[in-house]
């Protein structure tokens, strides 16, 4: 046995679908507006989890271009029959207002790190799409049901009226097709919001496992079960298996939205997202993590938490063998290797004459695109945040010769939040280093009395210090850093700031390198190498 802590998945890991296909155990996560699309992971142990493959990674299969803040890929669903892996996930143009735009898209691989299909379409009536494969060969698709009648008035205003239940339908796999009626066969239990579903059959029972509450405290994942695939489903008359709404001295916060698993063992395990917000603040500036907990079954036939209660556990056992590996700290080089897969663009594929290796040995070459607001093309790679304190640095050579011309390191959520510490031209001091930020608004704030003056050419090293909620950045042109003298509030970078907060803002906080040409896209920067480490609690 191996006592592990929670998180497993450090870091912005939403609404995992876990999946184990003999010894090999899968997670699929959410990644919304960053490129690739949906994250696996793969484990041997449940204990060590290491990020194999990002599917969607062709403008074929995926282009998000335009997609506002927090759309793009929710909810990914992974499933295995007959030899072949399926991936459902939906596309989200907008969700805002009384309608959402929700595609819904099926890819298909023999191999979890192998090239995914092109995607089909299934359909765009709501969204957390998911596939069963009973025992008897038949397929099924799931997901949520949007009501998008602006009929506010007749359910109090509540937010739940938009979510019609949970549908079904049956799935033909052999020509990929959606065939028969969609039925309603979950309306969801008295907390509302349903969305997320996965369907199971364990001795008898077909069981309905829901994420209720939306993605605030009120958050939870709930069961219902029927004898008859088709329902009627009841609803556990314990209420939700796993819920930190009851639990405020629980350490993971806003746990919902999972996804059950049996080992080969016969051991039960679920996987959830949850939140640990900054001590102090209530802020969750990594967004939110995948964690597990080990399950039993009761004797009636209902899945409970090992520990008891419904709050998700920190620590937890499981059984294995293995030790658990905390070490995530990065050193990447730009000397012609593959990027690494936890590097990330933002709604659509890099290609080469935005981001390149080719054009200087030992860097990468990123053109400056549109600005750190655009919602469509920007050159800009970032990695997640993964602890409350870490540092990270970059080596970059660039010459700008307008204020129209930037590059550097940025602290990023979204295109209304961030702190970007980058070089630019000013007209009287020429090259210089300056900081812009955005704190949830659409307009740039300039924190430093006035730009300060480097030299004409040469290469700058930019760093930022993280610790909790501060950040602190420092420059260096030769051996020695010198720290800007200004202390900013990191805690921006989080789900609960913006409009609707933690019911609205889905990603998380991430640290990157980028380049930005307003005029005429053609001035470049040479990145050298970007380094991540994080640091103990302070």
């Amino acid at each position: 046995m191996t006592v592990i802590n929670n998180p497993i998945l450090p870091g912005f890991h939403p609404d995992p679908s876990i999946l184990r296909v003999k010894d090999d155990y899968y997670i699929a996560t959410s990644t919304f507006e960053w490129y690739p699309g949906v994250c696996i992971y793969h484990s041997n142990d449940l204990v060590n989890w290491q990020l194999v493959a990002l599917p969607l990674n062709r403008l074929s299969q995926l282009d998000m271009r335009g997609n506002p803040d927090s759309c793009g890929v929710w909810a990914p669903c992974l499933s295995y029959k007959n030899g072949l892996f399926y991936l459902a996930f939906t596309d989200v143009k907008r969700f805002a207002g009384d309608f959402k735009d929700t595609h819904n898209y099926l890819v298909t691989s023999p191999s979890i790190c192998g090239e995914w299909s092109e995607p089909v379409y299934l359909n765009s009536s709501g969204f957390d799409p998911s596939f069963f494969h009973d025992d008897d060969g038949k397929s099924y698709y799931l997901n949520m049901l949007w009501n998008h009648l602006p009929a506010a008035g007749r359910n109090n205003f509540s937010p739940a009226k938009y979510f019609g239940g949970i549908v079904m339908q049956e799935f033909n796999t052999h020509t990929q097709q959606l065939t028969g009626e969609s039925k309603l066969i979950y309306s969801g239990s008295p907390i509302g919001l349903s969305e997320g579903p996965h369907l199971y059959k364990r001795d008898g029972y077909y069981y309905c496992c829901v994420a209720e509450g939306g993605t605030g405290i009120h958050h939870a994942s709930t069961f219902a079960r029927s004898k008859k695939l088709w329902g009627p489903y009841e609803t556990d008359p314990q209420g939700p298996m796993v819920t930190s709404h009851y639990a405020p001295q629980a350490s993971l916060k806003r746990a919902g939205h999972g996804d059950l698993v049996e080992s080969a063992s016969g051991d039960w395990y679920f996987v959830h997202l949850c939140s640990r917000p900054l001590p102090y603040r209530g802020r969750s500036v990594m967004g939110r993590e995948t964690a597990i907990q080990p399950v039993r079954w009761s004797e009636d036939g209902w899945p409970r938490l090992t520990s008891g209660g419904q709050h998700p556990d920190k620590q937890v056992t499981v059984a294995s063998s293995a030790k658990p590996r905390t070490h995530r700290d990065q050193r990447i080089e730009f000397n012609g290797a593959p990027l690494p897969l936890n590097l990330q663009s933002l709604r659509y594929p890099l290609p080469e004459n935005v981001a390149t290796q080719a054009e200087r040995q030992g860097y990468l070459r990123l053109y400056g695109k549109e600005s750190l607001g655009s919602w469509f093309e920007q050159s800009l790679l970032a990695r997640r945040q993964q602890a409350f304190c870490f540092s990270a640095q970059t080596q970059l050579d660039f010459a700008p010769s307008s204020k129209q011309h930037m590059a550097g390191l940025v602290c990023y959520y979204n295109s209304k939040k961030y702190f970007y510490l980058h070089i630019t031209h000013d007209e009287k001091l020429g090259r210089v280093l300056d900081v812009a930020m955005c704190c949830n608004n659409w307009h740039s704030q300039y924190p430093l009395a006035s730009p300060i003056q480097l030299p004409e050419s040469g290469e700058v090293t930019l760093k930022a210090d993280v610790v909790y909620d501060r950040l602190v950045f420092s420059y260096a042109t030769g051996d020695k850093f010198t720290e800007l003298p200004l202390e900013l509030d990191y805690s921006v970078l989080c789900d609960e700031v913006g409009d609707g907060g933690a019911d609205a803002n889905f990603t998380g906080a991430f640290v990157g390198i980028g380049c930005q040409d307003l005029d005429n896209q053609t001035r470049y920067a040479d990145f050298a190498w970007f380094d991540y480490k994080e640091h103990p609690p302070a």
